[in-house]
């Protein structure tokens, strides 16, 4: 089997030729191969060590690997799925490595990299040697030379050269101090001088970004090429990491970068997909349109991320049709004009109804929307004004079959909302919406409320969560896995309440406050300022921020 999948790839890189003093590297995605090598992160760091001669480097997923080096000297993960954790775990054990970084010796260093890891590493801390936070384009040459350069050292000197280099996390370089055992952090700090006291996210800022290295018939999206139009996102909505975590807002140019990208892909497959947080807000998509709309791209079937609702244009509709796309995916996140406010999604209810009806009349079929419940200041008329946009929709563009996805509010790390926990409403909020919209005919589809809770955990949490993940790991993934978990390290670590629930205090220490992300805390506390002047209704631990 093995051998087949990878017979099956067609590559747009060249590899080098491993030098004789190569060093062995693995470089691993804990999930299935299918899932892996469709993520375009993944594809592009491989691609990036496999172009070093100095680096041998071997594939493992958790269904099949190329061959593997019997001794490794560095062991790489691409994480960008939290409960992955487990995989990781058990690859480590197969390759007869210490799960935990102190244990390990002789071993290889394990790195790891990618969304997870970089917006709160700390959960997974006790796990890896080494996290590069950040963008691989500025990190993974960094590291690899850094690590040439200690590559016969002691172990130890060779953490603390590379903790030297910016954006390299060295978490067994840094003491975490706690008020009491299921207190909160009273301060994180360098285990001694020679080590920086922040690390700061590392950021490409060139117009020339990502593209697929492989195409393969053996990926979840079947031989399709990925190309990266924008990174980041401007509107800059107050819960979201893809926008506050990778700021700033970067393009491709399209005539020297995206559109050679494309016909690069085009060579070897049909299917293309545009990749990006806000692709329609590049501020050149109408000449996207107009290269695909070109008669030798008629066979062309495109796939294009979520889009921006003001940019749903009849042409951008029919050019979607005319490639096979019937339908598309939008954020508008609530029916509610003051909701909006609050989360800073700057649009409305007249854009989203015109959105719809431009898809209809460009030969769209469906279009998802994809809103939110529990989000901080929420009120119970803010789900009645959701439900009344959606007649509204459906009314404006019948035909179009309509959906509305919807999620829990989940705070993330480096974003204004980050001190918020999850509202303990949501689950009967996503019932309400449920109970309204089908029986209007809207296809509603809520997203599990329980993973919302496991989600919001690992996004808030610290390292004493280490010894948590390895009870849940081997009771499985569920929510009550992980309450048995608590219960049995009760005394240990706090309540699940206080990491998923509670609305922390703006003097709290952050698990991540050694961790500079592209805005620093006082902004973001600014940023959350503006947001709660349209509360009716302030947690007393945020009176700080109503004040500033």
């Amino acid at each position: 089997m093995t051998a087949s999948v990878f017979a099956a790839e067609r590559l747009l890189f060249n590899s080098a030729t491993p030098q004789a003093d190569a060093i062995p590297l693995i470089f691993a995605f804990p999930n299935e191969y299918s899932v892996g090598i469709t993520s375009l992160g993944y594809q592009v760091v491989w691609a990036t060590l496999s172009a070093r001669s100095d680096l041998h480097v071997s594939r493992l997923f958790t269904d099949v690997h190329e061959s593997l080096p019997s001794q490794p000297e560095i062991l790489g993960f691409s994480m960008s799925w939290e409960l992955d954790y487990v995989n990781i775990l058990g690859l480590l054990e197969s390759l007869g490595i210490p799960i935990r970084s102190r244990d390990r010796t002789h071993h290889a260093i394990v790195f790891g990299g990618g969304p997870v890891l970089t917006a709160n590493p700390e959960p997974y801390a006790d796990f890896f040697d080494v996290m590069l936070l950040g963008d691989g384009e500025v990190l993974l040459d960094a590291f690899i030379d850094a690590y040439q350069e200690v590559r016969h050292a002691d172990r130890q000197t060779q953490l603390r050269h590379l903790a030297q280099v910016p954006g390299i996390y060295v978490p067994s370089l840094y003491a975490v101090t706690y008020k009491s055992p299921d207190g909160a952090i009273e301060r994180i700090e360098p285990i001694d001088s020679t080590i920086p006291a922040r690390i700061e996210k590392q950021t490409y800022r060139g117009n020339k970004l990502s593209a697929s290295t492989v195409v393969t018939e053996k990926a979840a999206w079947e031989n399709i090429y990925m190309v990266e139009v924008v990174r980041s996102c401007p509107e800059m909505c107050r819960f979201c990491l893809a926008s506050y975590l990778t700021l700033p807002f970067r393009i491709a140019d399209v005539e020297e970068s995206l559109i050679p990208a494309i016909e690069r892909g085009l060579h070897v497959t049909d299917r293309l997909g545009l990749l990006g947080a806000s692709v329609t807000q590049h501020p050149e998509f109408e000449s996207l349109l107009d290269y695909l709309n070109k008669p030798q791209n008629d066979s062309v079937r495109v796939t294009i991320a979520s889009v921006r609702t003001n940019t749903v244009t009849e042409k951008l509709a029919r050019t979607l049709t005319n490639h096979d796309t019937k339908s598309i995916t939008i954020a508008v996140e609530s029916g509610s004009d003051r909701l909006r406010q609050i989360i800073n999604k700057k649009l409305t209810n007249d854009e989203i109804i015109q959105a719809a009806i431009n898809a209809k009349a460009g030969g769209l079929s469906a279009i998802k929307l994809y809103g939110m419940a529990g989000v901080p200041g929420e009120e119970a008329e803010d789900l009645e004004q959701t439900v009344a946009m959606m007649r509204e929709v459906k009314k404006a563009a019948p035909g179009l079959r309509l959906t509305l996805g919807c999620s829990t509010f989940v705070p993330k790390a480096h974003t204004p909302f980050q001190w918020f926990g999850v509202n303990t409403q949501a689950e009967k909020r996503l019932q309400f919406l449920q109970k309204k919209l089908r029986p209007q005919g809207i296809d509603f589809r809520p997203e599990s409320y329980n993973w919302s809770v496991i989600q919001a955990l690992l996004s808030r949490g610290d390292r004493r969560l280490s010894h948590l993940l390895e009870l849940t790991r081997h009771y499985g993934d569920s929510l009550g896995s992980y309450r048995r978990a608590f219960k049995e390290l009760r005394g240990q670590l706090p309540e699940m309440s206080f990491y998923v629930y509670d609305t922390w205090s703006l003097e709290q220490v952050l698990p991540w406050s050694h961790l500079q992300g592209p805005l620093p805390q006082a902004t973001l506390q600014k940023h959350l300022g503006t947001a709660i002047e349209q509360f009716t209704q302030l947690p007393p631990e945020l009176q700080i921020a109503a004040c500033s």
